[in-house]
């Protein structure tokens, strides 16, 4: 990890850069398959599952006999911990559901909002070195409070053919329609545009590698929406010298085993705690069986520390992290000044694990400073917002004036006459 002490402000854009990762460069090769997938459906992802994933596959439809096998796969103890996990995702999920009033913004002028569920959404979930299961349970659970009527999931299998066991019973738990084994440009392309077995949905969620952010990016340009930009994942530790250098560092490690390009950065107003935290991140990494990913990473990671409190959330709303654990003596207060960040955890015993699997807050949060501008995902992205006005004849005396007069200045003498005819005819 990269030691930093009271950088000057200038330094501050460099110090805060990401890892690069440039899908553009690959607009093309990821254009290719996308347009394959699109003239050739089925013969063409079963094409690219043997050439990326290296498994021939007959179908792409995980069988029902699959799903019960699953079952039979996991033990009790994991079936448990995902049930309680769903719970508690459903309940805080289900607490954001949209109450839409009728409000008279004046006499006979009446006007609300429905919230309306997306009809049909797609959710992919990455194979790579760990089965996702908690990201199936992080999308699938809201989509189905929202009220989706169709929830498409898309995964790549193993080379045996198989998708692994805690995805599909998580799945299943979570009200998964229907599950296709698929990974990659390809999947996103079926969800985008439909095969003879994908059906086509209207929004797209999930993370993934380079090559499925590029894939999203481009499909979503005219054809159909997806969650958000997407990154390497991140974390950020914001601390002061009461902090425990050992769950500090547990913090840091927990985000650098994710893949070599995530990145955890410390920024703390102690000097002392960053040296322990040097120690500790080093003397737990040499017990992790993901150590090289996590020492990958830590090339990338940036152990930070500043003169004030005021100086380290300035900082931190510069970088506005996916993940912000806030541990210091008056954390409540330090977290009321946070502005830019996609997940807040507070004190010392709310670790990112617990919003990556069981507290019931979603793990899908905008990276690379995304942030300072997207929500994670919530309920609400999941769904529509429809209005609905309705005016009484008192209403259309009391606006349409107005409205003439606006039309009118605006040369559009039909929303003129639109207005005109009615008030002539009450």
């Amino acid at each position: 990890m990269i030691l930093i002490t009271n950088p000057d402000k200038s330094q501050w854009a460099e110090l805060l850069k990401r890892p690069v990762m440039n899908t553009e460069s690959l607009f093309d090769t990821v254009r290719t398959v996308i347009n394959r997938v699109k003239s050739e459906g089925d013969v063409a992802v079963l094409a690219y599952e043997e050439q990326f994933d290296k498994v021939q596959l007959s179908s792409l439809a995980v069988s029902e006999e699959e799903m019960e096998e699953a079952e039979k796969l996991i033990d009790d103890e994991l079936k448990d911990a995902i049930r309680l996990a769903k719970k508690n995702i459903e309940t805080f999920h289900a607490a954001q559901r949209f109450e839409g009033k009728k409000v008279e913004t004046c006499p006979g002028v009446t006007c609300w909002q429905k919230a309306v569920g997306i009809e049909k959404v797609g959710l992919y979930i990455p194979g790579g070195t760990a089965p996702l299961f908690s990201t199936v349970l992080m999308l699938a659970v809201p989509a189905k409070i929202a009220g989706c009527k169709e929830i498409v999931l898309c995964t790549p299998p193993g080379r045996d053919g198989k998708v692994h066991p805690a995805v599909l019973f998580a799945a299943r738990t979570a009200g998964v329609n229907r599950i296709f084994k698929a990974g990659g440009i390809q999947a996103i392309a079926s969800m985008a545009y439909g095969t003879e077995s994908v059906p086509k949905v209207y929004k797209i969620f999930g993370p993934g590698n380079q090559y499925v952010t590029a894939a999203k990016q481009l499909v979503s340009l005219r054809d159909v929406a997806i969650d958000m930009p997407a990154g390497p994942s991140e974390v950020e530790v914001l601390a002061d010298e009461t902090a425990n250098p050992t769950f500090v560092a547990a913090d840091l490690l927990s985000q650098a085993e994710h893949g070599i390009d995530s990145q955890a950065m410390l920024i703390t107003t102690s000097a002392d705690l960053q040296q322990a935290v040097k120690a500790e991140v080093e003397r737990q990494l040499a017990l992790l069986p993901r150590k090289e990913i996590a020492e990958k990473s830590l090339a990338n990671s940036k152990l930070i520390v500043v003169r004030n409190m005021d100086e380290a959330l300035e900082l931190t709303n510069a970088y506005a992290p996916e993940h912000l654990i806030v541990e210091t003596a008056d954390y409540l207060s330090v977290a009321a000044r946070v502005v830019n960040a996609g997940s807040v955890f507070l004190g010392s015993l709310s670790p990112e694990s617990a919003g990556d699997y069981a507290s019931g807050t979603n793990h899908t949060l905008p990276t690379n400073g995304y942030a300072k501008a997207y929500s994670g995902v919530s309920l609400d992205s999941f769904i529509r917002k429809i209005t609905f006005q309705e005016i009484t004849p008192e209403g259309i005396r009391r606006i349409g004036p107005a409205i003439e007069t606006m039309a009118a200045n605006e040369h559009l003498d039909a929303h003129k006459n639109a207005v005109t005819v009615r008030l002539s005819a009450i």
